[in-house]
């Protein structure tokens, strides 16, 4: 495992299901008026995404129809410098989800229509994970994949494993979707296995809860957050886990949909960091938010000497990316780093 200095020619792997994404425009209601804003989207994707424009090797596995949807997919990804060289092309389609942007007090609604989805579809020996993770050091996954079928919840369960088994590091956005555990299989019952292999764990409360059955006295609904409860609860979570490293919570205080405070901490067993806190306003787009986090973490934590620095990236970086439309976080190091160092003034950059 490296932490603390950045090693550009190791190659870092993520691995899910990216989805086409169909929004409605502006802030309308579904099917308000005839128009959908495509684009593609989807956890490790986003991830990849931000991996590659922080200048590391990024490099995205998944699994595909082979059709012209999928082909206008891949190109997305390969425009951000994503190496999409290991992706699949097996039966079944690609899945989707629709978004439509909250504002005040309505909140922004996703819906899934992801059912047998190619990566849905894919079982375990499906893929050669030997080749999948030649040149590779860091693993990415996210608790999503498990939760889309019974056999994409066991391929991922080889993934992981193979992973450790290789000395590669495993990271791992918990990521609990109510809508999505329909397969017979509860969260808690798939996500301890998979915890067992996981180094760096990342989640919010509502993670740690709902997907691993851990949890203190912290309050998910209220919008305001008793940061000293989250020393707990990430001790907790690292103790039920011994081989796991470190754990990052994201703190989302929401006011309403256009108004967040986001902070994160970090707790890696030794020290517990408290991240600074953001008022975002006016926010354009939070899907991602928590995927932009994970990747500006993975690139902090193999950059920077401190975990304090890392953990201030990753949620600087996330907190430019509530200021994007899409599911892709379009920020270079610079940009996060300026607004890590105090100037959040929105200034016109001449």
């Amino acid at each position: 495992m490296i932490f603390g200095g950045v090693i550009f020619s190791m190659k870092y792997l993520t691995f899910g299901e990216i989805m086409l994404r169909l929004k409605s425009p502006g802030h309308e209601r579904l099917f308000q008026s005839s128009l959908l804003e495509a684009t593609f989207g989807g956890g490790e994707a986003n991830v990849a995404v931000s991996l590659a424009n922080y200048g590391l090797d990024a490099q995205y596995l998944t699994v595909l129809p082979d059709n012209p949807i999928a082909e206008a997919c891949i190109r997305e990804l390969r425009k951000f410098g994503v190496d999409t060289s290991k992706i699949l092309y097996k039966e079944g389609r690609m899945g989707i989800y629709f978004v439509e942007a909250g504002s005040n007090q309505r909140p922004s609604k996703v819906v899934y229509d992801r059912a047998y989805s190619s990566i849905a579809l894919a079982k375990p020996g499906d893929i050669d994970w030997d080749k999948a993770f030649e040149g590779a050091g860091w693993f990415h996954i996210t608790g999503i994949t498990p939760a889309i079928s019974q056999s994409a919840m066991e391929l991922s369960l080889e993934s992981v494993r193979i992973a450790k088994q290789k000395g590669i590091t495993v990271s791992c956005d918990l990521n609990y979707r109510k809508n999505l555990w329909k397969y017979g299989k509860s969260a808690p019952e798939v996500m301890r296995e998979m915890a067992k292999y996981v180094d760096v764990a990342i989640a919010n409360e509502e993670d740690c809860q709902k997907s691993l059955g851990i949890t203190v006295d912290v309050d998910v609904e209220s919008g305001e957050l008793d940061t000293a409860k989250y020393k707990d609860l990430s001790a907790a979570v690292l103790e039920q886990y011994p081989n796991m490293k470190m754990i990052a919570i994201t703190l989302r205080e929401s006011q309403s949909a256009d108004i967040n405070g986001w902070a994160a901490c970090l707790n890696d067993r030794e020290n517990f960091y408290l991240s600074r806190k953001y008022e975002i306003r006016d926010i354009v787009d939070r899907v991602g938010g928590g995927d932009s986090f994970a990747g500006g973490l993975i690139y902090g934590l193999n950059t920077y000497k401190s975990k304090q620095d890392a953990l201030e990236f990753a949620v600087a970086a996330s907190c430019l990316k509530h200021t994007i439309m899409g599911d892709f976080n379009r920020v270079s190091v610079s940009e996060v780093e300026k607004l890590m160092s105090g100037d959040a003034s929105g200034r016109v950059q001449r």
